[in-house]
């Protein structure tokens, strides 16, 4: 079967097989804000999306990993699901079936960021179409994005200022496990021992270890982009509202 063989399929960014799963993540997002007064009053419809993606997620996970195994492509310094984007797709997961504000904050902020770092300059997908690895890429980052998107719509989630912190500062307790992780392993989680291959917005940030340090100063910025929507609008509600 080509869609879980050994063999990888070239992939190329900016082309059609890049900008086609752009398109769909776009239009999912584009109908889940439009149905979202739908979604908030059905309850069917919030069960679905509970259950019925989560354990989407979590059966593309296990097939990735079965295929790792299968073609004995796992080793502890590539494959540990600790890049950002693995966390947060696990944490997807989570947020689904056990929804709290503290994790959705993280999920909204550092998931999404990454997620869409990911998706226009998709350096680390392992296959192009239409192999497995592909789907699993584009369904995975899309959900991250999509998830948060949609307990924000729905279920009424909200970030706050303080929220950016928060997942700042988990974000580098992360940032703490990962180094020594790396360096027991020889791995390259967070991309902090070397840049990807590819081209990616590591590659305007400077040399190692200054990229590094200044990846922090691009994560305050997307976490502060990502606020403004909410800033704006308590700014423009009226007041005594």
């Amino acid at each position: 079967m080509d869609w879980l063989s050994q063999t990888p399929f070239p992939f190329t960014m900016f082309s059609t097989q890049h900008f086609v799963p752009l398109a769909v993540i776009m239009l999912s997002i584009g109908l889940l804000y439009r149905y979202q007064a739908v979604f908030r009053h059905r309850l069917a419809w919030k069960q679905t999306v509970k259950y019925g993606l989560s354990s989407l997620l979590l059966l593309f996970e296990l097939i990735l990993y079965g295929w790792y195994f299968y073609y004995h492509q796992f080793t502890a310094a590539d494959t540990l699901p600790l890049q950002l984007c693995s966390i947060s797709y696990i944490l997807t997961i989570v947020l689904l079936l056990f929804p709290f504000q503290l994790l959705y904050e993280f999920l909204y902020f550092a998931g999404v960021a990454g997620a869409l770092q990911a998706l226009l300059t998709p350096a680390a997908i392992l296959s192009g179409f239409p192999h497995f690895t592909y789907f699993y890429f584009f369904l995975g980052h899309g959900a991250i994005v999509w998830v948060a998107l949609y307990m924000t719509w729905v279920h009424g989630y909200r970030p706050t200022w303080r929220s950016i912190w928060r997942a700042l500062l988990l974000l580098n307790g992360l940032l703490a496990v990962i180094i020594p992780v790396n360096w027991i392993t020889g791995g390259n989680y967070f991309f902090i021992a070397e840049k990807p291959a590819g081209d990616t917005l590591l590659n305007y940030l400077g040399p190692w270890p200054w990229y590094v340090i200044a990846l922090e100063g691009v994560a305050v910025v997307m976490f502060i982009l990502l606020y403004l929507p909410f800033q704006l609008r308590r700014l423009r509600r009226p007041k005594g509202e």
